[in-house]
């Protein structure tokens, strides 16, 4: 089966220079702004931003109980550029059974006098692929990229 069935792509241009955006992304109280589409509330729990290291957030909607969204490990950093992580293992390389399994690549390209922000997300298969896509993938990933787009517009 061709890689594309098993990969979901989304990218934005994001007006503000890859090192604000990145600052964005690691830096735990900027993430907690923008990860998850408004109005629903995020909690970073761990964002240890290093090959092996734990990123771990929840959500909340309408006031209720914090709930398990990303629980996962960093498995390639490469500052300003590149990070990749994983739900299929968590902190310290410890397998996982997420209920949903995904490697996401996220790049940070300097474009013109800002970012081309791009998200590589890839499932174990096809039906994984298909199921995030039915979820919800192109809205919830875009709305999550406007917020930071948002964002590391106001931190420039």
């Amino acid at each position: 089966m061709p890689a594309e069935k098993f990969e979901l792509t989304i990218a934005r241009f994001i007006n503000a220079p890859p090192a604000v955006v990145w600052k964005a992304w690691i830096t735990p109280e900027h993430l907690a702004k923008w990860w998850i589409p408004a109005p629903v509330e995020c909690e970073v729990v761990k964002l240890d931003v290093r090959p092996g290291g734990a990123f771990e957030t929840r959500m909340r909607e309408g006031g209720g109980e914090f709930q398990p969204h990303v629980d996962g490990c960093f498995l390639e950093i490469v500052p300003e550029a590149r990070l990749v992580f994983t739900t299929v293992l968590t902190e310290g390389w410890k397998p996982a059974e997420p209920w949903l399994a995904l490697t996401a690549i996220i790049t940070f390209e300097a474009e013109r006098s800002g970012t081309r922000y791009a998200a590589r997300v890839l499932h174990k298969n096809a039906a994984d692929s298909r199921k995030h896509d039915e979820m919800g993938f192109q809205d919830g990933w875009g709305t999550a990229i406007d917020q930071l787009s948002k964002f590391a517009e106001r931190l420039t």
